[in-house]
């Protein structure tokens, strides 16, 4: 199935600096959520972000919440995933029955928090599309790992040009000349 504007949210799971000084690619991760973010904004796709534990693992990185822009829903968690977060739960719950059931998912760790929340999210009927230039984890192979097993769970994954090309739709629109720069 393809991407929908009108059928998607953004979920950027767990990008803080305590964690991303361990992640391999994190610059590649951080630079394709902040893509996501802006693409989401500049389309009106509701975005929710969680912070694991931010008082031990700080914020979520500068260059992220700067791109949202107070533009969406943040919410602390000790829970792996997201969807075992009451708040966060309710969130995307809520965004789902007024027609969002597609979740655009980046963040870190791909093979815990990620990988839990996806599961769960395509356990509750939702449709999960990981973002597999946007997530990471502290090794590659454990990244590439939890990518497998999400394909094996039903769970889209596709790459962040594929995310903004399908939201698009076509060339030549106000949308396409906005977005087309994110992916120059």
């Amino acid at each position: 199935m393809l991407l929908s504007r009108e059928k998607s949210q953004v979920l950027i799971v767990d990008v803080q600096d305590r964690l991303l000084t361990a992640i391999h690619g994190a610059d590649r991760v951080i630079d394709r959520c902040v893509r996501l973010v802006l693409a989401a904004r500049k389309l009106a796709i509701p975005i929710t972000m969680s912070e694991q534990y931010p008082q031990g693992l700080g914020p979520t990185h500068d260059s992220v919440r700067d791109a949202f822009a107070n533009d969406g829903f943040v919410a602390d968690k000790t829970e792996f995933s997201c969807m075992r977060n009451e708040m966060l739960r309710d969130r995307l719950h809520s965004l789902r029955r007024d027609g969002r059931s597609q979740v655009v998912i980046g963040g870190v760790e791909a093979h815990v928090c990620v990988t839990q929340t996806a599961m769960d999210i395509e356990s509750q009927g939702f449709e999960a599309f990981v973002v597999a230039d946007a997530v990471g984890s502290r090794s590659k192979a454990s990244c590439k790992l939890a990518l497998s097993r999400l394909q094996k769970s039903n769970v889209d994954i596709v790459d962040s040009e594929m995310v903004l090309f399908e939201w698009m739709e076509r060339a030549g629109t106000p949308e396409f000349k906005a977005l087309h720069a994110l992916v120059k």
